[in-house]
């Protein structure tokens, strides 16, 4: 029998907790690795071929042949292969289900029905389970049961249409996930109080929409129309008066985002055309002020403006490029980024974004190589090293490496 994987002696929230996860892309394995961050024994449970982030990735690149999608989603987990498809495979996760509290998938609508694997079959196994499912559009409604992607979720939930563009990273598959993983928490506090399962059900629809919650009561509340979103390029927001926007300066482009008073912006900047306009003007006359704004930032360095601006409580920030978040400071202390070997080569991916009593949850393992914990996890539930033996070679599980 193989360890499970090593524990620090810090102590973890939820170091009680056991996921099992039939996910992959990003969504629900971000979402498992929030949750093993915390201390949950996380249990990734893959296709002989390995989970899609494993095989092909994005923009395909790799540190020594493994996909850095999958090691920025999948630390602290263990791998174990399945093949759902074969006929023994329930034979094989059948005491799996009987040990996990958590059951997270996110295949399409549909699918792990078919395979035995739905809500109702795996409760008759485990009635207490907690099983949460990730979906492009929802359970219900005509786009149930089609594929849903970050960016055509970011289209139909007019995300795109107020931010003039496409957001330029997957930001609803990572909301997405923090959001499963929050109703998986609130699931498991309720389990915790009284035994009960639950049924938790997300959407990269919803967190698409969820991003925009104040923009959209503003939106519908106020009875608006799309002019109303409609503004000069500068402007960052519908909702927020100019300047609040991104202006391009001689040496950079700078986030202006108000705050000190306004009366005093203009005069600052030495523009009597700025100083011309009171709030309400900014409001109604915000495409021609952020215009005028642009052609007087135009001269100016980014230090020169921030010489000027900081000291009167005005609140500007340099536009960062991905070369400037790896060097900054403020980064840099925070400790958002870490390292995780990968193979000879060292990946760089982010931290778990929350502290607890001041501290990050420490790395307690790299992201598992293809069923390096098939054998030691069925050991664990049960089967002897012959049942795993036999397992493999009838080809309904695959033994990897253990490291």
């Amino acid at each position: 029998m193989q360890p499970s994987l090593e524990r620090s002696s810090e102590p973890y929230m939820i170091d009680g907790m056991r996921v099992l996860s039939f996910s992959h892309f990003v969504q629900g394995p971000s979402a498992s690795q929030y949750l093993a961050d915390l201390g949950a024994d996380v249990v990734k449970v893959e296709p002989p071929s390995g989970s899609w982030e494993r095989r092909v990735g994005s923009a395909g690149i790799r540190l020594d042949g493994r996909s850095v999608t999958f090691l920025a989603v999948n630390r602290n987990k263990r791998s174990v292969v399945v093949d759902l498809k074969h006929p023994d495979a329930m034979t094989v996760l059948r005491p799996l289900i009987e040990w996990a509290d958590v059951l997270i998938e996110n295949y399409r609508g549909g699918a792990l029905e078919k395979l035995g694997l739905g809500y109702d079959a795996v409760r008759a196994i485990r009635p207490d389970i907690i099983y949460a499912s990730a979906t492009g559009w929802g359970s219900r409604g005509p786009m149930s049961g089609r594929p849903g992607v970050d960016l055509l979720v970011q289209a139909r939930s007019g995300l795109i249409s107020v931010t003039g563009d496409a957001a330029g990273t997957p930001v609803v598959d990572q909301h997405g996930a923090a959001l499963l993983a929050m109703g998986v928490l609130a699931a498991y506090a309720r389990k915790l109080t009284t035994g009960k399962g639950t049924r938790v059900e997300s959407s990269l629809l919803a967190a698409g929409l969820d991003l925009q919650a104040e923009s959209l009561a503003l939106y519908f509340s106020g009875r608006k129309s799309q002019a109303d979103i409609t503004r000069a390029s500068e402007l960052a927001c519908w909702s927020i008066d100019a300047p609040y926007g991104v202006y391009r300066l001689k040496d950079a482009c700078v986030a202006i985002a108000v705050s000190g008073t306004m009366d005093d912006f203009g005069a600052a900047l030495g523009s009597e055309e700025l100083a011309a306009f009171d709030q309400d003007e900014r409001r109604r006359r915000r495409d021609e002020y952020a215009g005028i704004l642009g052609r007087v930032l135009a001269g100016w360095t980014y230090q020169q403006l921030a010489d000027v601006l900081e000291p009167r409580g005005f609140w500007i920030e340099r536009v960062a490029t991905y070369d400037d978040v790896r060097s900054d400071p403020q980064v840099r202390d925070e400790q958002l980024l870490m390292e995780l070997p990968a193979g000879a080569a060292r990946a760089t991916v982010l931290a778990h974004p929350v502290r607890y009593d001041g501290e990050l949850p420490a790395l307690r393992a790299a992201p598992p190589e293809l069923g390096e914990h098939t054998r030691g996890t069925l050991c664990e539930v049960g089967f002897s090293a012959a049942d795993v033996d036999a397992f493999a070679a009838s080809g309904v599980v695959r033994v990897g490496e253990h490291r």
